[in-house]
């Protein structure tokens, strides 16, 4: 255990856009500038604090930290509810029938729906983890955290959970599902487009996105096979989801034509296998197992990978260093998943 998941803070600024300066274009949510990172850091200030009966417009902010050197290597969020402020805009991928019985014809064409269908669910977003650090396990870490947090705050939360998969594009940011279709209602490149909607200026989707529906079939090759398709970078993420429950049902993001999966909130795993236990401090034994453990606070969350020991009662053995990183003392309750 080195690295403890917590609330963004004022302080984390600096760091952050450090880390945000290692984001390539295409994660939307993180296309974002320091005044607005300001913003979204008070706003889940806000949003941990204040006590809820059900999700609204809450957001709440997550870094990934090593607290002996207070290096933020990682971030990520959740949305309690989304489209309650401003509409959350997705593509539909359906069906259009033609046909003609006196002509013999029949044609089934898929087409994209302008969509608001999951205004009010919950979405995981903004994860991202500084390349530096990948490839240790922490991208789980990041990723299950806030899903336990989500287990241990259900209220705060929406029935249905989602996430929105980057699309496809390639190294300078080019996406050729916005050249093949957003570009010609826009007028502006993928970067421009993706930098508006991460500072929350998306009141120009709803003014010039067209509201019929699309036919694939006039979109170029290249858009047309990046339709529900996940960029490399993000397989992993994908995976993770996956493995928890989520799954794509024919939704993608307007800009870049990445999936978006989504699952029932109480059929996570995370959320279904986690429980809660007290903990106990002790040194770690030969049947230790890796867990993922959280403290239960919202306000104070804090959240990591460690090796414990399960008793068959409601006990969990960590050792000291892992309860002071969670800031918890003998006999406090935690949130344990066994990975």
């Amino acid at each position: 255990m080195s690295f403890v998941i917590r609330p963004a803070e004022a302080a984390d600024i600096e760091p952050l856009e450090s880390l945000i300066s290692q984001v390539r274009a295409g994660i939307t949510s993180l296309a974002i500038d320091r005044e607005t990172l300001r913003q979204r850091i008070e706003q889940s200030l806000a949003s941990f604090s204040t006590e809820v009966s059900e999700p609204g417009d809450e957001r709440y902010f997550f870094v990934l930290e090593e607290p002996r050197t207070s290096e933020i290597a990682g971030m990520c969020a959740i949305r309690a509810a989304v489209g309650l402020v401003e509409a959350f805009y997705s593509y539909r991928v359906g069906t259009e029938v033609h046909a003609s019985r006196e002509l013999g014809i029949h044609r089934t064409l898929p087409a994209l729906y302008l969509s608001n269908d999951y205004t009010g669910c919950t979405e995981l977003t903004s994860l991202f983890l500084g390349p530096s650090h990948r490839g240790k396990g922490l991208g789980t870490l990041l990723s299950k955290s806030r899903l336990l947090f989500i287990a241990e705050f259900p209220h705060r939360f929406a029935d249905k959970a989602i996430a929105e998969i980057r699309g496809v594009s390639d190294d300078k940011g080019r996406s050729p599902f916005w050249d093949g279709l957003g570009q010609h209602f826009f007028a502006m490149d993928f970067p421009t487009a993706d930098h508006l909607v991460g500072a929350g200026n998306k009141s120009f989707i709803a003014e010039l996105m067209p509201k019929h529906p699309i036919y694939v079939l006039f979109l170029p090759p290249e858009a047309q096979e990046a339709i529900g398709k996940s960029h490399e970078n993000s397989r992993h993420a994908l995976r993770l989801l996956e493995n928890e429950g989520f799954h794509y049902e024919n939704y993608i993001d307007i800009f870049d034509a990445g999936p978006t999966v989504e699952c029932r909130r109480e059929d996570i795993h995370a959320v279904r296998a986690s429980r809660r236990r007290h903990a106990h401090l002790a040194p770690s034994e030969g049947s230790a197992v890796k867990c993922l453990l959280s403290n239960t606070r919202a306000r104070d969350f804090r959240c990591c990978l460690c090796a414990a020991s399960l008793d068959r009662s409601d006990g969990v053995a960590i050792d000291r260093q892992t309860a002071e990183a969670l800031r918890i003392s003998e006999g406090e309750p935690v949130r344990v998943l066994e990975l």
